[in-house]
């Protein structure tokens, strides 16, 4: 069809991108004007944007695409992309989402077209299973009250320490402890918005800082980012001693082994929700969670689900406590915030859903029992492993030759984490096998004849060595009592699940 834009005639497909996702047509365009008295868009434009700001020229851009040329262009694109494997860490891990969520949640506009369910009468699907979310959170963090996602760890972290900061008002230190075991996205973050605030941040290790500085919070890594697993509730005791907060920034599928923050004495718990079924996305946002005490939760930020009673009696979802500055005055506002990952948190609740809690246990067994093969091979292989207790992250000590062992990892295009000073990472997750670790044993033996004669099998995985984690950090409390996550086993009840929330 032949359709006049600005007295500019186009050939133009009937299914052309623009005239399925822009929504007026040149009769509403004409409306609109005329109730404002322009005769053209231009006209409006030069009426109400300053000449200073607008370009002389138009920008010099390609023609557009339809949407089938721009997706061939992407996915050509995309073909140029190496996929190598990665064990970076860092709080992001590949994992395995699981189809009947891929296809029916991730992949369905019905799910994903969705910002923020604000009318909770039309929403009650879309509240439950944030609510999921939410219950999730607090069960596996060992916290009373959770919100419904925020944008990322970091994110997470700098809101826990400025709602840290609102809770201590009595307390007139204006700095906050950062542990040198947090991962460098946390503290870059936390630097960058604690200097907006006017906060001070003092980094070291928690065993070496005495106090002597004034702080209103800590903020702690558990596991540290190098993998080491340690009791952080000396710590949190001194801090409480101390007139100071405790945030705990944390792993969801690690809580599934581990003792919970809340347990160990935290105030707040903050963490990503990525490995439970979020693809990687190129390190895209994945949902972060952020759980604290009860007697906090009018200070805590974001979007709160909370279960109440509609006009006839019956349970009804609703957004609760809303402290957002959308929401109330700004100068009352706990936080700025709009960004929770809505479509991200229910992908998470939903793995959290369908696997439960013996499926989560066995998930982050497997993980762990790699883990351990992994460094008692190296070990067998003369490698310095540094740490004892770990779940799912070890790091070696190679001195001068991690330079070759790295060059070595990438001709098998196999990233791992350079840690500086001779030191490099490794961070195994739920998509690793045991060829995957077979082929790490070659990487560290310089590409030797199968990781230098150490052979793995299954019941080596499993029986090598006992667990990495100490007694004392055992999980030991149930989590993921309710009966959301025990019913829907069957990929056909999921969907079930899934469609009736939709």
């Amino acid at each position: 069809t032949i359709l006049k834009h600005d007295n500019d005639c186009l050939t133009q497909h009937p299914d052309r991108f623009v005239n399925r996702h822009i929504g007026p047509r040149q009769d509403d365009i004409a409306a609109m004007l005329a109730a404002l008295g322009h005769e053209s868009l231009d006209a409006m434009i030069n009426a109400g944007t300053p000449s200073s700001i607008r370009l002389a020229e138009p920008p010099e851009l390609p023609a557009a695409q339809g949407e089938t040329e721009a997706l061939q262009s992407l996915r050509r694109l995309a073909d140029e992309n190496q996929v190598w494997r990665s064990y970076i860490g860092m709080g992001y891990h590949d994992c395995i989402t699981p189809p009947v969520i891929q296809r029916n949640l991730l992949e369905n506009p019905g799910w994903y077209t969705q910002y923020t369910p604000y009318q909770a009468e039309i929403s009650q699907g879309r509240l439950e299973a944030l609510l999921n979310f939410q219950t999730m959170v607090c069960d596996l963090a060992g916290m009373e009250i959770a919100n419904a996602s925020l944008l990322d760890e970091a994110t997470a972290a700098a809101e826990a320490v400025t709602m840290c900061r609102n809770i201590q008002s009595r307390n007139k230190a204006n700095a906050v402890f950062v542990s040198d075991g947090c991962h460098p996205s946390t503290l870059s973050v936390l630097r960058t918005r604690a200097e907006a605030l006017g906060i001070g941040i003092v980094t070291g290790d928690p065993d070496e800082f005495d106090f002597s500085t004034p702080v209103f919070a800590v903020v702690l890594q558990y596991p540290a980012t190098d993998g080491t697993l340690t009791d952080p509730s000396g710590f949190i005791a001194r801090a409480h001693d101390n007139d100071a907060l405790a945030i705990v920034a944390t792993d969801l599928l690690v809580l599934t082994q581990i003792k919970p923050p809340g347990e160990l004495g935290a105030d707040v718990a903050i963490g990503s929700a990525q490995r439970f079924g979020l693809p990687m996305g190129y390190a895209g946002p994945p949902a972060a969670f952020i759980a604290t005490r009860d007697k906090h939760k009018r200070r805590l930020p974001g979007r709160i689900v909370g279960v109440s009673k509609d006009a006839n009696g019956r349970p009804a979802l609703r957004l609760a406590l809303q402290t957002r500055e959308q929401h109330i005055r700004r100068d009352k506002a706990t936080s700025n915030i709009c960004t929770a990952q809505a479509l991200l948190a229910n992908i998470a609740s939903m793995y959290a859903v369908y696997h439960g809690p013996d499926g989560l246990r066995q998930i982050g067994g497997r993980i762990h029992a790699q883990a351990k093969a992994l460094a008692n091979g190296l070990r067998q292989l003369g490698q310095a492993v540094e740490s004892e207790h770990f779940f799912d992250t070890i790091t070696v000590a190679l001195g001068q030759a991690a330079d070759s062992v790295i060059a070595e990892a990438e001709k098998r295009r196999i990233n791992l984490r350079q840690l500086g000073a001779g030191r490099v990472g490794i961070a195994l997750d739920e998509t690793t096998r045991l060829e995957d670790i077979d082929d790490l044993f070659a990487v560290f033996s310089h590409g030797g004849p199968r990781g230098g004669g150490v052979k793995l099998s299954a019941d080596k995985v499993s029986e090598e060595a006992p667990s990495a984690i100490p007694d004392n950090l055992t999980r030991t409390s149930p989590m993921l009592e309710h009966p959301v996550f025990h019913r829907y086993r069957s990929e056909t009840e999921m969907l079930r699940y899934l469609h009736r929330l939709e």
